[in-house]
């Protein structure tokens, strides 16, 4: 036992040796490995938004500010594996515009609900302490902002305090816009390659359509789109040669607004919509209860029921604006989901008119594998088919 004993003050000894040597080893090979990119210690950058201004960020961002809760479908698509992390506070519209994209997310990411949320720089209900009380890295605008946020002067007393401002653009003119918009995201988060290959992706899946268009140059029919229908009774919103107007010309369609419209959002009155005579009438549309209860819209949508969808999608063949007109005749009445006018997603939208305007050109084209395939490459959660819906199949 005293040998025993004796033998303890050396064996500590060693052991302390062998420690030391182990942690020495350690240290070297941490310091040989490199950083990864969301390891990385920010650093300064001189960022273009999409009002090209020139906005210095650190970079990667790791607490953000989301001027527009819908600006999560390209976030998640960045940041997949958890694409909550860096969003300190956001608009509520995601949870009152799109209930059904926020349910799944909130399925899939309980800790989404914790996040604070504000109103709109439009309404002027942004609050300007409660966003600096999330010390963010950065908040970023949607370019309709833009006069409300100078009006206030929100740039300059969010730049005092070292917060930078950027703004990007899913609306106004996607289709130049989305992708700039893309690679900004990506820049901020030091996520390019991920950004590149979602850019990648999209083109590819609207040059299915345009480049068979452009090869067989078919007869374009005339295609009236309604925007937002059930969200207001008004008739008769529309867009002029941008966002869905433009979607319409990409996938073959006569837009019958883009000549009357002289910017991407106006309105036509219902004669103007009868002497056009459209062949074919898309509704824009989404689960807007929080809006309209009970309401007109078309429910369409990530899980949609598309048969109650296609019920009241029928009422709008009774609209004014659409007695005796081609689209009438046939019935060639559809509805799409609203949220493809915001959203880097619109490649489906440019699919699904293809298919309606031209089914026998575009026969083997399926806009549902399209973006489940997407959801799969893409997004953390499952894709729930439901985003459009039509009263019956257009002839050829």
């Amino acid at each position: 036992m005293k040998a025993a004993y004796q033998s303890r003050p050396a064996f500590a000894a060693l052991l302390t040796v062998l420690l030391t040597v182990l942690l020495a080893m350690t240290g070297l090979f941490l310091i040989s490995r490199p950083a990864s990119a969301s390891a990385q210690s920010p650093q300064a950058v001189t960022v273009t938004d999409l009002l090209g201004r020139q906005v210095k960020v650190n970079i990667p961002v790791r607490r953000v500010i989301l001027g527009e809760g819908r600006q999560l479908y390209l976030v998640a698509a960045l940041d997949t594996q958890n694409p909550i992390q860096r969003i300190v506070g956001w608009r509520k519209d995601l949870i009152q515009s799109d209930p059904d994209t926020y349910g799944a997310y909130l399925r899939q990411f309980p800790a989404i609900a914790q996040i604070p949320t504000f109103g709109g720089f439009e309404d002027g209900t942004f609050d300007i302490e409660q966003a600096i009380s999330q010390q963010p890295d950065v908040i970023i605008l949607n370019i309709e902002a833009q006069h409300a946020t100078e009006d206030a002067r929100y740039i300059e007393k969010l730049d005092a305090l070292g917060i930078p401002v950027v703004y990007v653009d899913f609306r106004n003119n996607p289709m130049q816009n989305t992708e700039p918009t893309m690679r900004l995201f990506g820049q901020l988060f030091r996520k390019e390659d991920r950004a590149e290959a979602f850019i990648a992706y999209r083109n590819q899946q609207i040059r299915r359509v345009t480049d068979v268009i452009a090869a067989h140059q078919p007869p374009r029919p005339k295609v009236f789109i309604e925007r937002i229908g059930g969200y207001t009774d008004d008739c008769c919103l529309s867009f002029g040669d941008e966002n869905f107007g433009r979607f319409v010309e990409l996938a073959g369609g006569d837009n019958i607004a883009k000549g009357i419209i002289p910017n991407t959002f106006g309105q036509l009155n219902a004669e103007q919509v009868v002497v056009a005579n459209p062949d074919q009438v898309v509704i824009t549309s989404a689960n807007w209860q929080a809006f309209a209860p009970g309401g007109h819209w078309v429910g369409v949508g990530p899980g949609a029921d598309l048969n109650e969808a296609r019920r009241k999608l029928a009422w709008y063949t009774a609209r004014p604006a659409y007695t005796g007109i081609k689209a009438q005749d046939s019935q060639a009445f559809h509805g799409i989901w609203h949220q493809f006018y915001n959203s880097p997603y619109q490649f489906f939208a440019i699919q699904q008119f293809a298919k309606w305007f031209h089914p026998q050109l575009f026969a083997d084209l399926d806009p549902d594998a399209s973006f489940r395939e997407f959801h799969e490459r893409f997004l953390p959660v499952p894709y729930q088919p439901g985003y459009s819906v039509s009263l019956k199949q257009v002839a050829p």
